[in-house]
């Protein structure tokens, strides 16, 4: 495998991942890009649900979508963006989404050189393939995408040794937090109110959410102690689950789930003073625009993919059969049900009792 020269990289074509979490937590890997490619113009290829994600980084100079239900879908769209990509003339590509398609466009777009992890059967289509350390699999997966710049002799391996705090800060757009006020004002919402959001949902199944009557406890208990809104935030896909923890609660709450561009996503985390949540893209985003949260975990691992943030506090109840990474639990739900009411409000009173941490 042939070294890497960053100086001698002039156009850098990075494929990010597919999702919103996975976005963030590859945050710290793209701004070791940026330091390390300091010379290069460098574009991100993403899927476009997370573009906002990047709306207002300092470390990529240029998103472009890749749309499959648009104007890359089918035989021609696909076309399409292999044109695209080989009129970038990049001369590196850096893959950090797995699949075997994140290889294929690149190769078909002769990008001369092509690095990303030997996975999924495309090694052949790589000319730096990267082995994956068997280490990162028992530490954040951050260091999983970090990992990629390890194998070309570009960052220290094993780098999580070192013990060093990751960031994935990101920003957010002026607009969009314009558009936040504008919706909270037209939904009777009054400048200066204490918001704290709830996210009941998560993608991937029930697992991963804790009970919804004790969202609903927590966020009355939240109400009457601070005086605040509640905010029930989510995707599209968590409707449901935000109306039934509405109708369970005594104060009514602002349902927003399902009605908001990401962006706007973002511009409601930021407004808001405390957040309580699954492991879920709202999490991540939380901890990547520095919102105070009380993260909640069950089935899955806070190790691997707990929030990236110093004013995160993680709940999570210790039992023999977690993290199981199931979607549905096939016994008693002994994960979650340990985590009460109770342990949630103490947890959201201490996040809310620290000081400079002012939501808007």
């Amino acid at each position: 495998m042939n070294t890497i020269d960053p100086d001698a990289v002039r156009r850098l074509l990075v494929r990010g991942t597919n999702w919103v979490g996975d976005a963030v937590m590859s945050v710290p890997a793209l701004r070791e890009i940026r330091r390390i490619f300091s010379r290069a113009r460098i574009s991100l290829l993403v899927r476009p649900w997370v573009r906002d994600v990047y709306s207002a980084v300092d470390f990529v100079d240029e998103v472009v979508e890749f749309d499959k239900a648009g104007i890359h879908g089918g035989f021609a769209g696909r076309v399409r963006l292999i044109t695209r990509l080989r009129r970038g003339e990049f001369d590196f590509a850096i893959l950090l989404q797995n699949a075997f398609e994140a290889a294929v466009y690149p190769w078909l777009a002769r990008i001369s050189r092509r690095a990303g992890y030997a996975r999924d059967g495309r090694g052949l289509l790589l000319t730096h393939a990267i082995r994956i350390d068997p280490g990162v699999r028992a530490v954040h997966q951050a260091y999983y995408y970090l990992g990629i710049l390890s194998g070309l002799g570009l960052f220290p391996p094993k780098s999580w040794q070192a013990g060093q705090r990751l960031s994935a800060a990101v920003g957010v757009r002026q607009s969009d937090c314009d558009s936040a006020r504008d919706l909270l004002k037209a939904r009777g919402v009054h400048e200066g109110e204490i918001l704290i959001g709830l996210n009941p949902g998560a993608s991937y199944g029930g697992a991963k959410r804790w009970l919804s009557d004790r969202y609903a406890a927590a966020a009355d208990l939240l109400a009457d102690k601070f005086g605040a809104r509640i905010l029930i935030l989510g995707a599209p896909t968590d409707r449901t689950i935000a109306y039934e923890v509405s109708q369970m609660m005594t104060h009514t709450p602002l349902t927003l789930a399902g009605e908001t561009s990401l962006g706007q996503l973002m511009g409601l985390l930021k407004a808001c003073r405390l957040l309580i949540t699954n492991d879920s893209g709202p999490m991540h985003l939380a901890a990547a625009l520095d919102v105070p949260q009380v993260a909640i975990f069950g089935s899955s691992s806070e190790i691997a993919t707990g929030p990236l943030s110093s004013h995160a506090e993680v709940l999570k109840h210790p039992v023999d059969c977690s993290p199981c990474f199931l979607r549905e639990c096939p016994i008693d739900f002994r994960c979650m049900t340990g985590i009460t009411t109770e342990m949630v409000f103490a947890a959201a009173c201490r996040m809310m009792s620290k000081p400079g941490l002012a939501g808007g």
